[in-house]
């Protein structure tokens, strides 16, 4: 009977190891799945900003922001920081009347830009933070994907005039 005893044990304890890496196992791979989103929304924002920040070139601010936003647009990834850097350092140069329609859509690109990669940094974080645990990586639960990797760029946020009402 005492034999018994320890045989249901082990079973118990097996049954409820098995479930915990379950769970952790789809935990990892959510949180990967989501960086993953992440990072897609994010350059999808940053093509939008670029895309809006190089038509507003064309219509006011000439050259310079213009190849700041042609540069951001295509350039590679291992470029992109720097690329996406230049262009807020150009956007910040010049002032962006929120009346005006064109600059209205980079002042709302540019917010929701800072919005997305907020989320994106917070997700990878996370997703690092999962990996690392020493079961995860043991039991190798995160070996179907790429280490999340963090965007690291200025806050896009731009600073409206100090006369203009924020809307």
């Amino acid at each position: 009977m005492p034999h018994l005893w320890a045989v249901l044990v082990a079973v118990v304890v097996a049954g409820l190891t098995g479930v915990y890496l379950a769970w952790t196992a789809g935990r990892v791979e959510r949180l990967q799945t989501r960086a993953a989103a992440a990072a897609r929304a994010l350059d999808a924002h940053l093509l939008r900003r670029a895309a809006a920040a190089a038509v507003l070139a064309e219509k006011r601010y000439g050259v310079e922001l213009y190849a700041a936003a042609r540069i951001a647009l295509d350039a590679v990834p291992e470029e992109r920081e720097a690329a996406e850097n230049d262009l807020t350092r150009q956007l910040r140069a010049v002032r962006l009347d929120p009346a005006d329609p064109a600059c209205g859509a980079v002042i709302a690109a540019s917010r929701r830009l800072a919005l997305s990669r907020q989320v994106h940094t917070d997700l990878v974080r996370d997703a690092r933070a999962a990996r690392s645990r020493p079961l995860v990586r043991v039991c190798r639960m995160g070996r179907h994907h790429p280490w999340p990797r963090y965007f690291d760029i200025d806050d896009p946020t731009l600073a409206l005039p100090a006369d203009v009402p924020a809307g």
